[in-house]
């Protein structure tokens, strides 16, 4: 084959791989643009290697370009600047509402299970235990020494010598108690036990009759955990009812689906009360797992909040949308932003480093901006007096708490269900 006739060959070639490449593979029409003009499908193949479609996935949905960069500052630092952009019809240069919330949302919900994966799952510990602990070894440090100064000076005295040791091993046994992460039931009662225990050895505040009682029970209790039984630290245990006899029914259900209902509720109760008395990191995780569904659904409740308490401003539901939107972004933002601080305070700082005071003045001044921000987003983007804005956004922030408050007991409920 001649040169002119190779030339000529590969002519055809690039152009029959142009005439294929702009042409619809749906309906065979030629295309000029991106798009086909007949039926609308797209020239660009998605059958590519794996990483360019996850890529190009996440282009989609999170607008990972400039627009992150022009988006984000301002969403910090200037209260109502995008929306106010977004209403006016300057979008472009800005990652849509939507893509913003979805992916701030995302991070923050991962960063806080991961967060709470790495507390031990303690989040619903019954006691605070440092300060028990902390006058638990302090006793036993002083029964030692006293052993020592016995052994020492009347080394005879084998009765006396005995009850220490004695007295030494059972809070020694408490310690171990109290340090029971996996069984938070045990370690509740050990704390309580450990506080009556040196509370009747004050000869100046001796126990009352009832105190008394409440240390025979809880000691017989404290042998039934060890033994690897459940029990209820209090006389009532965790229950959901309305009824003086233990059970939830409503007038408006029949007999049978009361019925139903009640055995329902007594297998949340029996999950509730097994994962408070052992251990509460699958109900915590369960739980935050249902949070970012149930805050999705929130977004236009409180977008309606808007809209009621705006009613004559003339903004549609839409734009009320907007601001949920922006305004649900900015708070996980903060409190992402708050998680990664005392993250880093806790795991990579030591105490009392001048990175850790930066880091907890950047904390207070984060927590401080966050209602102020969304003061003055309300105020820049609906447009009224300070006072009725203060009026408002009281308001507003007292119903959205109520609002959260429900969320959190219906994520809870649901995550009991899942257990």
């Amino acid at each position: 084959m001649s040169d002119n006739e190779k030339v000529q060959h590969l002519a055809q070639l690039k152009t029959s791989d142009e005439t294929t490449s702009n042409t619809c593979e749906n309906c065979h029409v030629k295309v000029s643009g991106a798009f086909c003009s007949e039926c609308g499908q797209s020239v660009e193949s998605t059958l590519k290697y794996f990483w360019s479609v996850i890529l190009h996935l996440l282009d989609d949905i999170f607008s990972f370009d400039s627009r992150a960069s022009r988006t984000l500052s301002p969403l910090l630092f200037r209260p109502g600047f995008l929306t106010n952009e977004y209403i006016a019809g300057k979008r472009v240069h800005y990652v849509p509402p939507l893509r913003l919330y979805l992916f701030i949302s995302i991070v923050f919900f991962i960063s806080l299970k991961f967060t709470v994966s790495n507390e031990d799952n303690n989040i619903l510990n019954i006691n605070a235990q440092e300060s028990i602990m902390a006058k638990a070894v302090e006793h036993i440090s002083g029964l030692e020494k006293a052993r020592n100064t016995l052994k020492t000076e009347q080394p005879d005295n084998s009765k006396a010598l005995l009850e220490i040791s004695r007295e030494i091993d059972k809070f020694t046994r408490y310690k171990e108690d109290l340090s029971k992460t996996t069984n938070l039931m045990l370690s509740a009662i050990a704390n309580e036990i450990i506080r009556l225990e040196l509370k009747k050895l004050d000869t100046e505040s001796p126990l009352s009759a009832k105190e008394l009682e409440r240390f025979e029970y809880l000691s017989k209790k404290l042998i039934t955990v060890r033994n690897g039984q459940l029990v209820e630290l209090n006389e009532e245990s965790f229950s959901i009812a309305n009824n003086a006899d233990g059970t939830l029914s409503f007038d408006f259900l029949s007999k049978e689906r009361n019925e139903k209902l009640n055995a329902y509720v007594k297998l949340l109760s029996q999950k509730a009360n097994k994962a408070f008395q052992s251990d509460t990191g699958p109900l915590v995780q369960q739980v935050i797992e249902k949070l970012p569904q149930l805050m999705f659904l929130l977004l236009p409740l409180f977008a309606l909040l808007l809209k009621v308490m705006f009613l004559f401003s003339k903004r549609l539901y839409m734009e009320h949308l907007t601001v949920a939107l922006h305004s649900h972004s900015f708070i996980f933002l903060i409190i992402l932003l708050l998680e990664v601080s005392n993250f880093t305070q806790d795991n990579f700082l030591e105490q009392g480093s001048s990175i850790e005071s930066i880091l907890t003045a950047f904390s207070v001044a984060l927590f401080i901006w966050m209602p102020i921000y969304l003061f003055i987003m309300q105020k820049r983007v609906y447009r009224q007096g300070y006072f009725l804005t203060l009026i408002k956004y009281a308001f507003i922030g007292t119903s959205y708490t109520i609002l959260i408050v429900c969320t959190g007991v219906v994520a809870f409920i649901w995550g009991l269900a899942d257990i």
